[in-house]
């Protein structure tokens, strides 16, 4: 049953298909880098868009993602962005939500097909990304109106609550947030960052804003080491995909030779760019992702039979409308991620050519 099951996986690979498999890869990795979240969450609907089963993208999409996320983190160690210590911790607990995460996948699969998962993975990225996506546009603008130069952090309330909590044989030192904190308060954070990454390809929903507003990790290092975690989700996700047929190699290898290039861009942008801007873009591109899961919604309700049958030419309309949010998405970020980085180098260079006269005439 699992062969004859994986033969149905598999989508015809056209030139123009793989073409904009590579791009979406590129803009990916771009945000992948410079946000820390895997572009996962650009990822899996862009390739539901081209027709590919929820399953099967979430799958194909672990498997690109843990070897992405080892270039990621090699490249922000080097910058002293990466916590390892707390990247491995996390991603410890995560392994297991991940293992619970895919069984569930499976077996919604198995239930009710392709459009049972299409719609589980759509329902999750609309529901998640709603919450967090809402959440970060309003801690962007909370950090830029309460800190225009957005280079320095302070932990919240929550978060130093949390280092008063001491638990005999659990603290641990974190160089991130200079402080230890109970590892017991690090299994539910972690777990939750696997399950989602097993359902939807995106445990950096949860991981990176529960590192920030939980834990009070800096921005610029929570979205560094959660490409940690990120390896090891990838890699335990991938084999246990992978044992039940659902992990598309050639996808796979697409995305991810365009990602390995799209990542350097990404990862370089965060070091000219103020905090705000590494969250108000990832807020952007979350929200738009948000509505072009919603618009294909209705489309595998009528699949499944849950509301009235659509015809051909509107759930048409409604396929074309969200792939032309999502190609908008990518596009944006693109964009945004780009100018910042820009501007950013524009800035410096102008910093060190303002620097240097002063220290010639004190030299």
């Amino acid at each position: 049953m699992e062969h004859a099951g994986a033969l149905t996986n598999f989508i015809d690979l056209e030139l123009s298909t793989v073409a904009i498999l590579f791009v979406v890869g590129v803009i990916a990795g771009m945000v992948s880098g410079f946000i820390g979240s895997g572009g996962a969450f650009v990822l899996t609907p862009a390739m539901m868009s081209l027709g590919v089963p929820g399953i099967v993208a979430v799958a194909s999409n672990m498997a690109h993602k843990f070897p992405k996320a080892l270039v990621g983190a090699y490249k922000r160690a080097k910058f002293g962005q990466v916590d390892l210590k707390l990247g491995l911790v996390m991603g410890a607990s995560a392994e297991a939500g991940v293992l619970y995460g895919a069984e569930l996948q499976q077996n919604i699969k198995a239930e009710f097909g392709d459009a049972g998962s299409n719609l589980y993975v759509s329902l999750a990225f609309v529901i998640i990304l709603s919450l967090v996506g809402s959440f970060v546009l309003w801690d962007t603008w909370r950090t830029y109106k309460s800190d225009a130069t957005g280079l320095e952090e302070k932990p919240n309330k929550l978060a130093l609550w949390i280092r008063t909590i001491r638990i005999p044989y659990t603290m641990v030192y974190f160089p991130s947030i200079r402080s230890e904190i109970s590892v017991l308060i690090t299994l539910p954070l972690g777990f939750a960052t696997g399950m989602l990454a097993a359902t939807i390809a995106v445990g950096g929903f949860i991981g990176v804003p529960a590192m920030i507003y939980v834990l009070g990790v800096p921005s610029m290092m929570a979205t560094a080491t959660e490409l940690v975690i990120a390896f090891v989700m990838g890699l335990g996700g991938t084999i246990k995909f992978s044992l039940h047929g659902f992990v598309d190699i050639r996808l796979a290898m697409i995305i991810l030779a365009g990602s390995l290039f799209g990542l350097q861009i990404g990862a370089i942008g965060t070091t000219y760019v103020k905090t705000y801007v590494v969250k108000g873009v990832m807020g952007m591109i979350m929200m738009l992702v948000l509505f072009s899961r919603f618009f294909v919604i209705p489309v595998y309700l009528s699949d499944l039979e849950v509301i009235a049958p659509l015809d051909a030419s509107t759930a048409s309309i409604l396929k074309v409308v969200s792939f032309g949010i999502m190609a908008f998405a990518l596009f944006g970020g693109a964009v945004a991620i780009l100018t910042a980085l820009l501007n950013g180098m524009a800035r410096a260079r102008r910093e060190q050519s303002q620097a240097e006269p002063e220290l010639a005439a004190n030299g």
